[in-house]
């Protein structure tokens, strides 16, 4: 098939835009770069340098969209949620009409377990109720939304994936290596391992008497492999007029104290944590179920344990 990556030089479009490279298909990668990196492109695939605005150009003869395209800082959205909501549900109405346009019917949407906001219970199932606590969650949900309204007004075949941490790094059939690289780093895994690089001087582990086994909050992590094996199931799931979602997750979650655990040992650093206060609005556990894509698509990831996940990162690191 002939594709089209939006968001492709980036941590999980790079992966999944190297899968299809290797899968046979045509990939096109649609970035502006303001996050991504442009050598993160596979080779194989073309590279088209602009934002979602810009998808009409590229669009033509496609068989199918992954989009991948969106701003994902919580923090920012909360200070900055007109960004937020003009990026991710303005820019994806936009590129949802330039499909209409084209005549390009499929698409695989990469959503957030961020949507169900504080659930009720875990782990959290498809159904459950979807409260976002801050605008990059009510961001992506309106997406999700607005991908239903157009498989039921024009057949739009659609899947929604959602997902919480993401983590580890892909090595491709070549010996490449995609690794995470943010500017701004927020995700914990990454925040560890650069103290044991020497990078910063310690971690921070916020809360140490929540109601989970050793006190610290408990999350769902998923290898970045796993997650882009997801997404080409998905694709070929799609189905003219319906708007699927799926969680992923590994079903029991991680604590903060586990993972950091797991770091020392990969790492063979001590790696020094200060204890802090709580956050604000941090549940004690955030854990997606992923039994409906395992029984309706025969998704399984290979590489469920943290330490698989904390192993390939480290290793993927630049000394």
């Amino acid at each position: 098939m002939k594709l089209l990556v939006t968001g492709g030089a980036g941590y999980i479009g790079s992966v999944v835009a190297a899968q299809l490279v290797e899968a046979g298909h045509r990939v096109t990668v649609l970035d502006d770069l303001s996050t991504g990196h442009a050598d993160a492109v596979p080779p194989g695939a073309r590279f088209v340098e602009g934002s979602i605005a810009d998808a009409a150009d590229v669009l033509t003869g496609m068989d199918g969209v992954l989009h991948f395209a969106a701003k994902s800082l919580v923090g920012e959205s909360v200070e900055r949620p007109g960004l937020y909501w003009s990026h991710n549900l303005g820019g994806t109405l936009a590129l949802l009409d330039a499909m209409r346009g084209a005549g390009v019917g499929r698409i695989v949407f990469s959503s957030t377990a961020a949507t169900y906001g504080e659930p009720e219970r875990s782990p959290i199932l498809e159904t459950d109720p979807t409260r976002p606590t801050n605008p990059y969650g009510a961001s992506k949900l309106a997406v999700d939304t607005a991908l239903t309204a157009f498989a039921q007004m024009y057949g739009l075949a659609a899947v929604s994936l959602r997902y919480f941490n993401v983590g580890g790094a892909h090595t491709a059939g070549d010996g490449r290596v995609y690794r995470e690289r943010h500017t701004v780093e927020t995700h914990l895994i990454p925040n560890i391992l650069a103290v044991a690089l020497g990078r910063r001087e310690s971690v921070n582990v916020f809360g140490t008497d929540y109601p989970t086994p050793d006190g610290t909050c408990v999350r769902d992590y998923i290898h970045v492999t796993d997650l882009a094996v997801a997404h080409l199931l998905a694709l070929d799931a799609c189905a003219p007029g319906e708007h699927k979602i799926y969680n992923l997750g590994n079903g029991t979650g991680f604590s903060v104290q586990e993972v950091l655990s797991v770091c020392r040992e990969v790492t063979g650093h001590e790696i020094p944590a200060v204890v802090c206060e709580r956050r604000a609005g941090d549940p004690a556990v955030l854990v997606a179920s992923s039994e409906k894509i395992r029984h309706e698509l025969g998704w399984k990831p290979e590489h469920p344990s943290v330490r698989d996940i904390v192993a390939d990162a480290w290793a993927a690191l630049p000394r």
